[in-house]
């Protein structure tokens, strides 16, 4: 079974910048598209950004655009979400999941992931 495993996440002040990692150790990534997703406290989960399984194709959320940046490297079996110029409102328990899909549906259908870690918490705030 293949496992994602979250890392990076932490307290923040607004305009700050962290780096998420998911890896899968054990397990090829390069075969998966891979999806960053978040979950705010009362708020459904939400996908934020995805990337093909080669990584030449990726896709963000209009709320992330321009701040966030999602790249892999499938050498290290890792994916990374780069994510600076971070807002109060970016607050949530930052996701990884895996599948097969296009990553237009996996990011825009959070239950396409046919794999997810255990999260991540990512606090912003002064």
């Amino acid at each position: 079974q293949l496992q994602l495993v979250e890392s990076g996440g932490g307290l923040v002040q607004p305009g700050g910048s962290l780096r998420l990692s998911c890896a899968a150790p054990g397990f090829t990534l390069g075969y998966y598209a891979i999806g960053w997703f978040r979950q705010a406290p009362g708020k459904e989960r939400e996908g934020v950004s995805c990337i093909s399984s080669g990584g030449g194709t990726s896709t963000y959320a209009d709320s992330v655009k321009g701040r966030f940046t999602i790249s892999r490297d499938n050498a290290k079996n890792t994916v990374y979400l780069q994510m600076n110029s971070l807002k109060p409102e970016d607050t949530a328990v930052y996701y990884c999941a895996a599948g097969r899909n296009t990553i237009q549906a996996m990011c825009t259908i959070p239950s396409l992931g046919a794999y997810w870690g255990q999260g991540t918490q990512v606090t912003v705030s002064s």
